[in-house]
This record gives structure tokens, C-alpha cells and sequence, in this order.
């Protein structure tokens, strides 16, 4: 049998050696014994979830990048909830040299389930955690009932794509219903994620003396984005309101703010299909503007403050795009991701209207 995007192989050596579930442990113990070169490195737990067909061959390949620099125990897990009930697995380990010598390896136990799954994936991932670890869980897709308060209160991070959900609003009521009884979560955005460098990009330029003077006078906020990528504008345009103190406006065709001293706002977003996520991010006040434009397929971003004959221009790296890239990057930082956490609550406000 190949693999397809809507089954898993007999054999499947992606995902390493099917084993039986109850003899995971003792499987990984073995794969260990009989290579003393290689050494076992974990960081963190982190499982990998999806109700995708053939995600679980697509995000062990991601897996396999990921662990180059990010020591961690992977468990993935792909469900299917229309065949009837089973459960498969496999164990693997992803090794890498270091030093040119000594293999540092990462193990991944893989996890397909069908049918009605909701307690046994919760048993099943409970029960091969490295107790000692952090758990960072990737939710992959739409949420689902699989989500529930006794999963998320065993979070440590929890990993999301808000683009790719058919009702944001929603799923984010559902994500604070179920994290309820657990205060200390970190929720990390890939939509929030893929505007880091145009956050930044704006944010550096105010140091520039020409920008600083028309901070106070922003009349135009200008974004263009990808359509599948709306949610990226919004928590740009959140970012930029919070931190700027700007009060919501009339609710009108457009989004529209008032700044401390009485200004008036109006941000227009435009969508645009040939876009990346976030493609330009434009301020203006008067004959001033500000701003940060990414052209698709470019490796940087460009920063420019055009002020009559004063127009200063620098480079930046570009957001990554990929899943792989944006989950690398998230681990990467770590903290507390208090600044998105800040802006969470006016984002939301945001998707609760339709300008």
C-alpha cells in the first residue's frame, strides 16, 4: 500500500517501528541500548495534533528539522473520527551529529487513531509524557471537542493557528472556557508570530526624531494582507492601538480610533490574493509617513520614513511563513508572551465586528 493523503500505510517507515502500545516503553529503552554513540536529549514535551489525513507523515518530516535545535520528547498524534475505533503506533528517534561526533537524538512516538477518540487520545498522551518536561501542544486546524479543561490544564504552551479557524471569535471563547483552571497557560499564535518583523520594523523606526513627531498626529493606518491572513492585520492593528493608547471610534465601514489628544483614526485594510500574510503596513500624518513593505519572494523586509526631502531607508529579515518555521521560532523565543496577551483582549474585541 502507498502513502496517501487519507491513510496510513502497513508499513510506514517515516514514522519508524510500529510497536504495540503497551510495550512503547521498553521499545524506546532498546532503541537506546543498542547504539551507545547516540544520547537521548529532551527539553520540553511537545505534541503534535491534527484531525488532517496524512498529517502525522507530514509533521514527523517536520519533526525531524525541528529537533536540530530544539531538544525535545515529540509526540504526534493525527486522528481520524469517521473509521472505526483503533490505535496504531510507532517510535523513532531523530538524531543529529554533534561535534561531528557523538549522535544527540530526540525520540517521537507516533500516534493514529479512529473513531470516537476524545478519552483514549487524552489517556494515551497523559501516559507518555516525560513527567519532568514542560508540555507544549501544537493544535493543529480547527479546534475541536478533543479540546478539553482536563488537557488544557496540563499545558504549559499552547500552539495555534487563529488563521486557519472558520470562527476565530468562537474558538477563542472556547480556548478561555477551557483554560479556566489553568491561569498560568501561554498561548502562542502562528497569525501573531508572522508579523514580528513588520512589529518590530514600525517600532524602530520611532526612534527616528522624524517619526517620534508625528506620533501624536497618526491620522492613517494603512495594511494590505493576504484574505487568508485577516487575523494577522487585526492583531497588528490591536498591537498598534494598545500600545499607542488609541480609543475605538464609531463603529463605521472602516475601523476608526480616537488618540489621547482628540485625533481621529481610520484604518483601512485592504485584502489582497497575490499578498503575503502582511504585505504593508503604512502610517500617515500630514505629508509624513511611516512605513514597512514586504514584496513576496524577497528574503527582507524595507523600512522607509518619507518626510519632505528626508527619506531614510533600511532592511530587515522577513516573517516566516512556514508552520515548521513559525513553531521553530516560537520555541526559540520562549517567554511569557505577555505582549500578545496584552493585545488578546482587543483582537478579540475586533473579531466580534464585521467593519
Amino acid at each position: 500500500m502507498s502513502t496517501t493523503l487519507d491513510t496510513i500505510p502497513d508499513v510506514c517507515p517515516e514514522l519508524g517501528i510500529e510497536v504495540p502500545i503497551a510495550t512503547i516503553d521498553s521499545e524506546l529503552r532498546k532503541l537506546w541500548e543498542h547504539d551507545e554513540a547516540r544520547s537521548n536529549a529532551s527539553l520540553i514535551n511537545l505534541v503534535v495534533f491534527s484531525e488532517k489525513p496524512g498529517a502525522l507523515i507530514e509533521n514527523s518530516a517536520i519533526i525531524r528539522e525541528l529537533t536540530r535545535d530544539h531538544a525535545c520528547r515529540a509526540i504526534l498524534v493525527e486522528i481520524n473520527s469517521t473509521a472505526a475505533p483503533s490505535l496504531r503506533a510507532w517510535i523513532t528517534a531523530h538524531c543529529h551529529l554533534a561535534e561531528g561526533r557523538k549522535s544527540i537524538c530526540c525520540e517521537q512516538i507516533s500516534f493514529y487513531l479512529t473513531g470516537r477518540a476524545t478519552g483514549r487520545f487524552r489517556n494515551t498522551v497523559f501516559a507518555h509524557l516525560n513527567s519532568d518536561l514542560p508540555l507544549v501542544f501544537w493544535w493543529q486546524g480547527e479546534l475541536s471537542g478533543i479540546l478539553t479543561e482536563r488537557l488544557v490544564s496540563v499545558m504549559d504552551r499552547l500552539v495555534i493557528d487563529s488563521s486557519s479557524w472558520a470562527d476565530p471569535a468562537a474558538s477563542f471563547r472556547r480556548i478561555e472556557e477551557n483554560s479556566q483552571v489553568n491561569g498560568s497557560l501561554i498561548i502562542q499564535d502562528h497569525a501573531w508570530t508572522r508579523s514580528l518583523q513588520f512589529r518590530i520594523g514600525i517600532a524602530s523606526l520611532f526612534n527616528d526624531p522624524a517619526a517620534q513627531k508625528i506620533l501624536s498626529g497618526i491620522e492613517t493606518v494603512e495594511m494590505t494582507y493576504h484574505p487568508s491572513h485577516r487575523n494577522t492585520a487585526l492583531q497588528v492593528l490591536a498591537w498598534l492601538a494598545v500600545q499607542a493608547g488609541w480609543k475605538d471610534g464609531p463603529v463605521e465601514e472602516n475601523f476608526t480610533f480616537i488618540a489621547s489628544n482628540g485625533t481621529a483614526i481610520t484604518a483601512l485594510l485592504t485584502a489582497d490574493s497575490d499578498s503575503a500574510p502582511l504585505s504593508r503596513l503604512v502610517l500617515r500624518a500630514g505629508e509624513t509617513t511611516v512605513q514597512v513593505i514586504y514584496e513576496r519572494g524577497t528574503s527582507h523586509l524595507q523600512r522607509r520614513i518619507e518626510s519632505g526631502n528626508y527619506t531614510p531607508t533600511s532592511l530587515s529579515p522577513a516573517d516566516p511563513t512556514s508552520p515548521a518555521e513559525l513553531v521553530a521560532l516560537q520555541l526559540a523565543r520562549g517567554g511569557k508572551n505577555s505582549l500578545y496577551q496584552k493585545i488578546l483582549p482587543r483582537f478579540r474585541k475586533f473579531l466580534e465586528r464585521t467593519p
